[in-house]
């Protein structure tokens, strides 16, 4: 059956990888389709830096999912025969703990306070869930972007925690340039005057540090090829033009989405997740990436990559594929040759859907939950 969002409350200690403490804590879920009897058919969608947990529409919850075609009724990731999770990652603002969230001791948000955050973090958090849903080992795992880093942690810390991988434009560590990216993002957003050392509330809200934030970051998600072929070099008529301001298209495209974004996420939940990918290395005290991967125990996996993908480079996934390779796991790479980078596997279902369908239906076939 499915569901709207569903909180996880757990009233215990969890211990941060950075050791940081929070004394209770809540994780934001949602589900769909139904639990089969021996709880075999599971699979767990990590998320990427800013979706929630409603991932897909549901009867309880209508509006649409951050990846509505790709979840549902007949979908490539079908409800009709998987169980699908998505839990909003520890940390972020759309109902898991993180920055936004109320300090019990003081009645006030975290901000700054709340303890240093690592994807490693959000894998066991995430864990966690999985347990309290009573389900000892997932079918498959599924890690876009950021959520393929949390799902290479999950892996590493509960070997046997799933059976099948699937992991979309992920890597198993940043690489310079995204660090950069984000580092500048997260630059732009604490020079805002009303930033404030994150004292900043809803009357006094760093808008200008999130929109120019938001705006680096859409150059980092699409490719140079799609810009050309979407806007050209158009004139814009949309927003009023200013001397140096907008006389092009593709600026105010950015704007009008960069605006959109400034209430939609909290500042310090942006900062803390995007820190947690640029210290995230799955081979962190390791020889190299192979060795990182050894114990872990999949009957398969697929590894989807894009050609035009800068932020998280298709030679990252390719890296990952031949350490599951390396290893014994039976595991398929492809490079899609879609002209809208990182983004590509939320907007380009022509080029994503027939792979991600076929997976889905070997793991049907080869743990037979058709019987």
């Amino acid at each position: 059956m499915s569901s709207a969002t569903q909180f996880l409350h757990i009233n215990k200690p969890f211990t941060f990888k950075k050791g940081g403490v929070l004394t209770s804590f809540t994780l934001a879920y949602e589900t769909w389709g139904k639990l089969n009897a021996d709880h075999s058919n599971a699979v767990l969608i990590l998320t990427g830096l800013s979706p929630s947990a409603h991932v897909a529409s549901s009867k309880a919850d209508p509006s649409p999912g951050w990846w509505e075609p790709m979840v549902g009724h007949g979908s490539p990731i079908d409800t009709d025969r998987f169980f699908v999770i998505s839990v909003n990652s520890l940390g972020s603002c759309k109902g898991s703990s993180g920055p936004a969230s109320e300090n019990p001791q003081t009645g006030k948000p975290y901000r700054l306070n709340f303890p240093e955050l690592c994807v490693e973090d959000i894998a066991a958090t995430a864990q966690i869930l999985v347990e309290h849903l009573g389900i000892k080992q997932l079918c498959t795992m599924v890690g876009p972007s950021m959520g393929g880093m949390s799902a290479l942690s999950y892996l590493q810390h509960n070997p046997t925690g799933a059976r099948h991988f699937l992991t979309i434009s992920s890597a198993p560590h940043s690489e310079p340039f995204s660090i950069a990216i984000r580092s500048l993002q997260r630059e732009l957003l604490v020079s805002d005057p009303a930033w404030n050392e994150g004292n900043y509330d809803e009357e006094h809200w760093p808008e200008n540090g999130m929109r120019m934030a938001r705006k680096m970051g859409m150059l980092s998600y699409r490719s140079a090829e799609e810009w050309s072929i979407r806007f050209g070099r158009r004139e814009q008529d949309y927003f009023p033009t200013e001397i140096f301001g907008m006389n092009y298209e593709v600026e105010s495209y950015l704007e009008a989405a960069a605006r959109r974004f400034i209430h939609s996420f909290d500042p310090c939940s942006y900062l803390y997740l995007s820190r947690a990918m640029d210290w995230f290395n799955v081979a962190d005290g390791y020889s190299d990436l192979p060795t990182a991967l050894a114990g872990i125990q999949l009957k398969s996996a697929c590894v989807l990559g894009v050609e035009t993908d800068i932020l998280f480079p298709v030679q990252q996934q390719k890296a990952i594929a031949n350490a599951l390779s390396d290893n014994g796991v039976d595991t398929c790479f492809t490079n899609l040759e879609s002209l809208m980078g990182h983004d590509a596997f939320l907007v380009d279902y022509d080029h994503f859907n027939p792979h991600i369908v076929a997976y889905f239906n070997r793991v049907w076939d080869e743990d037979g939950l058709a019987g």
